[in-house]
């Protein structure tokens, strides 16, 4: 296969939703028809002994909610699929955030049910920014639901972007029958006694055919065209290229946990979904045929493997060709590094490989050279933009629970940090140690990681503040100035910034007013 060609044979997207709407699940039976599992585990469930494949991590267990990105790739039909399963949680969306800067398309899920909620409303926003393509899955038809009709109003109204349903339901609930297929033209039925496989797949080009009375009855059968001449009438056309720069987002139905509708779903996606694109980096345009290497790193995740210590740098391969073995530039640190284990995914088992193309997330074993946004190339100087860490806005002093466990608690935090996960501050007053994040979760996931991956305990003492913002000026008196009055809210960050951690909104409006040539930074990268 040429080079081109296995470039263009990869998709690279996200899964993202508000919590609970079955984004998780989503992905499990993704990875089982694409052969990469044998058995769909449960995010929640008494009965079933297997946690789904991407929720690796103990809290993740023990809570059944996804704490971190977890990256997955399999084979399906001559295509390389690589899924990024994001936190739905809002106390960690900046994960999500960034791991929207590594993808090429994203799949919403929604629950039928609830339709748009908060959070979905957030990751659409990121995603309109980046103008990156959307596909909806509605999730949970198999139960009680709100009209398939409102839920597309809402969708058009609240995430602000037209929609052209793909497959169409067939009831809701105890009444749901199956979808029917309008990109294939294909009725799917399903079997009614125990609801985890498709009974028939019926090709279907005349919805008149008297064919359709025969498997549904005359009552949804009426129903049904009458459905879908109301979305010809009122939604328009579906085009690939309208998708590809994110004007419309093509909607399907089904219920993950029973099957319906994902399968229709995957060969959709593989047919329309974009090829790895191009990146735009401080330097100039990259794009993926280019054939020299380069990537960048959007996520770090220490522990993996609790019993080895290993810390993994995610990569996202932007240009060409990557190679085991073969000398890389770091762009940052401006030394040259060789991977003798690159590793790919599927959530925490890793299996080496010899080579991989742009498009693809690859794991770096990494001994603490790298930082999130870091590049990595051919030799060539570049820095791609948009990878940024926001400003938190709780913080908690961070002591010592155990005297004995100094070592482990400092190398704990130093690389849960290095995550992303929540910034580390060190105040200049009195070097006392604070740790912030943008949800309260955060510190609860914090604690539990250190004592049980680090065997450190740590306690928190509430410190209240507004914003951590990071400062620059050009004007030596003023900043001279600043430092002197403001010396009590000023820290250093992990990597040696100067942070200003306001009080209230009020002291940063008026820091604001009285030093006029400082600026301050919501992220950290400027």
């Amino acid at each position: 296969m040429s080079f081109t060609e296995e470039i263009k044979r990869r998709r690279t997207f996200a899964i993202i939703s508000h919590p609970d709407a079955g984004k998780t699940t989503l992905t499990e039976k993704l990875l089982l028809f694409g052969g990469a599992i044998q058995v769909a585990g449960a995010v929640k469930s008494n009965k079933i002994r297997k946690t789904a494949t991407s929720d690796f991590m103990e809290i993740e267990r023990q809570r059944g909610i996804s704490v971190a990105t977890s990256v997955m790739g399999f084979e399906y039909s001559n295509t390389k699929i690589n899924i990024l399963d994001t936190p739905g949680h809002e106390d960690f969306a900046e994960d999500t955030y960034r791991t929207l800067t590594a993808v090429d398309s994203v799949i919403i899920v929604i629950d039928a049910a609830k339709g748009v909620e908060t959070q979905t409303r957030r990751l659409m926003n990121v995603c309109r920014m980046r103008n990156t393509p959307v596909i909806v899955f509605i999730n949970k038809m198999d139960r009680p639901a709100k009209d398939p009709f409102d839920l597309l109003d809402e969708i058009e109204k609240e995430l602000s972007i037209h929609v052209r349903p793909l497959s169409w339901p067939i009831g809701m609930g105890d009444t749901f029958q199956g979808v029917y297929n309008i990109f294939e033209e294909k009725l799917n039925l399903f079997a009614s006694i125990d609801k985890q496989r498709v009974q028939d797949t019926i090709e279907l080009k005349d919805i008149h055919s008297k064919v359709l009375e025969q498997h549904i009855g005359e009552k949804s059968a009426a129903r049904l065209r009458e459905d879908l001449e109301l979305i010809d009438g009122v939604y328009p056309s579906f085009h690939q290229e309208d998708y590809l720069e994110a004007l419309i987002a093509p909607v399907f139905f089904g219920s993950a946990l029973n099957n319906f509708g994902v399968k229709e779903l995957l060969d959709c996606f593989i047919q329309i979904a974009p090829v790895p694109r191009c990146y735009e980096s401080v330097q100039r345009r990259v794009c993926p045929e280019e054939s020299k290497f380069s990537g960048f790193v959007f996520k770090i995740h220490a522990n993996i493997d609790p019993n080895h210590r290993d810390r993994i740098a995610f990569l996202r391969i932007v240009s060409g060709q990557f190679e085991r073995n073969t000398n890389y530039h770091h762009v940052r640190l401006g030394k040259d590094f060789k991977f003798s284990s690159p590793t790919a995914f599927m959530a925490n088992k890793k299996s080496v490989i010899d080579e991989a193309w742009a498009g693809d997330v690859i794991g770096l074993y990494d001994s603490g050279n790298f930082k999130i946004g870091d590049t990595l190339t051919d030799g060539e100087t570049l820095q791609y933009k948009g990878i940024p860490s926001f400003s938190p806005e709780l913080f908690r002093y961070v002591e010592n629970a155990d005297p004995m466990k100094y070592k482990q608690l400092a190398k704990g935090i130093d690389q849960l940090m290095d995550e992303g996960v929540a910034q580390l501050f060190t105040l200049k007053a009195n070097g006392r140690k604070v740790i912030g994040t943008v949800g309260q979760l955060q510190f609860e996931v914090i604690q539990f990681r250190l004592l049980h991956e680090y065997g450190a305990s740590c306690r928190y003492e509430p410190l209240n503040m507004y914003k951590a913002c990071w400062i620059v000026g050009d004007n030596k008196e003023e900043l001279d100035e600043f430092r002197k009055r403001k010396f009590q809210y000023l820290a250093t960050d992990k990597d040696g910034r100067e942070v200003f951690l306001a009080e209230s909104s009020y002291s940063l409006d008026m820091a604001r007013e009285k030093f006029p040539s400082i600026n301050f930074y919501f992220t950290s990268e400027f």
